[in-house]
């Protein structure tokens, strides 16, 4: 369990690993995850005590924020379609909405119901034509636009897709329209999983035929984006718990196909876990391309290419690090930038912080960044509900 609110490591870091490790073999991880999640609901509940306001985060200067859609049941992944409108599957309820923009004034018009009774979908994609969507156990595609609303008539491209553990399945197509790439994360904190799909990025054709474990070793890797100066596929992904605050590091990885990431047998740059202490499988391992503070859980990247922000934005990255729940000093709640030079990531600073309150009060988890077609940053926050909007202030944006 890695997307845990915060607040629930904190009674279960007090017991020690050695009480965690005799709960989970007294009642079975079914029943300690249950456990765990009952603690994250009282942890979250005085939550909406917490300011939430738009002046409480902090950007860089000449940035601004406000909210583009609010009420929203957990979004998650988004993806603007052909005529501008961005689409965000709702994990909550089980529904893909559009939010059209028609007046141009930087907030939503509606919600718009397009796809409904899905299993928490996440992953979200548009190829020019077509919608994919994926959810726990399927991957559909909706054909030849979106209305009429709701739609039933998609096609379903995968099924069976293996459940439980970590729910999310992110979708990315590969830019020549042959086929997509999926990431099934671990069904377990540490294990050994015994289908090849687990932990790992999977590559299909468009019809869903050809099935290729692309890489493994990724214990959740939830960000999924190609690097436009190298062509290369990045990946986010969230490490192991019950280590102490600082370890292990969550990383960003440059995908190679046929490479072994790590997990579960090492982490970070080719550190073995204690469970398995096998420095030589390590050393055959391919180690990150850049690390984050242990427990920030890194989710959706994207690479800016739009013409809103200045110039020296170009090229870089933005990471969303949905926040910790397992630390006693909390960290994450927040969408940094990583600068990248000559391809390579050079150093990771904040960009949007502050949704993290006063004595550790969270009221939003950033999600998934996106570059919309105005040049704006868009964020998805499924603990808020919201969508966050970001213009830099220099341009004519509203």
């Amino acid at each position: 369990v890695k997307e845990v609110p915060q607040g629930t490591e904190g009674g279960l870091e007090r017991m020690g690993a050695g009480t965690v490790g005799v709960l989970r073999a007294r009642f079975g991880d079914k029943v300690f995850s249950a456990l765990v999640w009952m603690l994250a609901l009282v942890a979250i509940l005085p939550a909406a005590a917490a300011s939430q306001s738009v002046d409480a985060l902090i950007l860089p200067e000449g940035f601004k924020v406000q909210v583009f859609a609010e009420d929203l049941d957990s979004p998650r992944g988004m993806v603007f379609g052909a005529d501008g409108d961005l689409f965000v599957a709702l994990s909550g309820n089980g529904r893909v909405v559009m939010l059209p923009d028609r007046d141009g004034n930087g907030q939503a018009d509606e919600v718009t119901t397009v796809l409904e009774h899905l299993n928490q979908p996440s992953g979200i994609a548009w190829d020019g034509t077509a919608m994919w969507v994926a959810d726990v156990t399927r991957v559909i595609r909706l054909d030849g636009g979106v209305a009429p609303y709701p739609r039933s008539d998609y096609s379903i491209v995968l099924k069976e897709l293996p459940a439980g553990g970590h729910w999310t399945r992110t979708i990315l197509l590969e830019p020549s329209g042959r086929g997509f790439f999926l990431s099934i994360g671990a069904s377990c904190d540490l294990c050994q999983e015994e289908d090849p799909r687990r932990a790992a990025i999977v590559h299909y054709g468009r019809d869903g035929s050809g099935e290729q474990v692309w890489a493994s070793g990724l214990r959740n890797a939830v960000g999924l984006a190609f690097n436009p100066e190298t062509g290369e596929l990045w990946a986010t992904s969230s490490g192991r718990d019950w280590l102490g605050d600082d370890l292990p590091p969550d990383e960003l990885n440059a995908i190679r196909r046929g490479r072994h990431y790590g997990w579960p047998y090492c982490y970070g740059a080719r550190v073995p876990n204690p469970e398995y202490d096998d420095q030589a499988r390590c050393d055959r391992t391919e180690p990150p391309i850049s690390e984050f503070p242990a427990h920030s859980v890194p989710l959706g990247i994207v690479f800016y290419e739009g013409a809103m922000f200045p110039a020296e934005f170009r090229g870089d990255a933005f990471v969303a690090l949905h926040g910790s729940w397992n630390r006693s000093i909390p960290t994450g709640y927040k969408v940094v930038r990583l600068r990248v030079e000559a391809g390579r990531p050079v150093a990771v600073e904040d960009f949007i912080s502050g949704w993290l309150g006063v004595g550790g009060r969270i009221w939003g988890r950033p999600v998934q960044p996106l570059v919309g077609p105005d040049g704006a940053l868009y964020v998805s926050d499924d603990h808020g509900g919201r969508i966050w909007r970001i213009i830099y202030a220099g341009s004519e944006a509203p």
